[in-house]
């Protein structure tokens, strides 16, 4: 069990060890207590265009039947070519905090849909160029590496950091909000991978946000995180593989489509 430590009530760029890093408590992500710092997802490769953090796709051609639902050449392009598993989380419009997320496996050549949950995105909707506190879930395709939450580990494949109890320090659990951590997946947006979900280096910036994960749901949009019920963040806790490369494609249906 590990222990992590939250320090401020909002997102605030805090040089440490010559990087420089946004320390947010828990209301940093979804739609908390207050207008907080956007959460975000993590860095690595970046494509033309594309976001901080996201998945890049090597050259070559994709055969058709290989092609999740409802996505189109830009977004399909992202997609590695290695990925056997994708979470796609469909928003309703450009401008809404409603969706739909979706568990996709591979099965040979084809795509089989698994799993699917009502989901929750940024209150404000998407954006292709999401920055701290625009309360807009960044449109892209990322990958997922890392977990974790207040709760013990459920059985996730994972590498799962517990929180020992810096989230119920600031959180009464008669609240709203007080159950959003116990179960997280890092999207990984303007982060370092193979770091605990509550890690705060932003390698692209604190500018373009950070702190972007999925979580628990609470019944409405946030600031930039995707929310999912209980039984689908166990789920897919459960059932994501670190061999299987995971991805996250997320944003509105239009965009997705392009």
């Amino acid at each position: 069990m590990r222990a992590f430590t939250v320090t401020s009530s909002s997102c605030r760029p805090k040089p440490r060890g010559g990087v420089r890093h946004a320390i947010c408590t828990a209301v940093a992500c979804g739609a908390l207590l207050a207008p907080a710092a956007a959460c975000e997802h993590g860095p690595e490769h970046r494509s033309p265009g594309g976001a901080p953090g996201a998945a890049s796709a090597p050259p070559g051609r994709r055969a058709a039947e290989d092609r999740l639902p409802g996505v189109g050449d830009r977004m399909w392009r992202q997609v590695p070519a290695g990925a056997g598993q994708a979470v796609v989380v469909y928003g309703d419009y450009r401008d809404s905090p409603d969706s739909i997320a979706v568990l996709y496996q591979k099965r040979g050549a084809h795509w089989e849909r698994t799993a699917s949950w009502p989901a929750h995105n940024g209150r404000l909707g998407w954006t292709t160029d999401h920055r701290m506190d625009d309360e807009h879930s960044p449109v892209g395709v990322f990958t997922l590496t890392d977990a974790g939450g207040t709760l013990d580990d459920p059985g996730s494949r994972l590498r799962y950091w517990q929180d020992d109890s810096a989230f119920e320090s600031m959180l009464n659990p008669g609240e709203a909000h007080a159950r959003d951590f116990d179960y997280v997946i890092a999207i990984d947006y303007n982060r370092v991978k193979g770091v605990p979900p509550f890690d705060w280096s932003r390698p692209h910036g604190v500018d373009k946000g950070g702190g972007i994960w999925l979580h628990m749901d609470h019944g409405d949009g946030t600031s930039a995180c995707v929310t999912l019920p209980e039984s689908g963040m166990k789920t897919l806790l459960r059932i994501l593989d670190p061999a299987r490369h995971p991805v996250m494609v997320m944003g509105d249906r239009e965009q997705l489509r392009a």
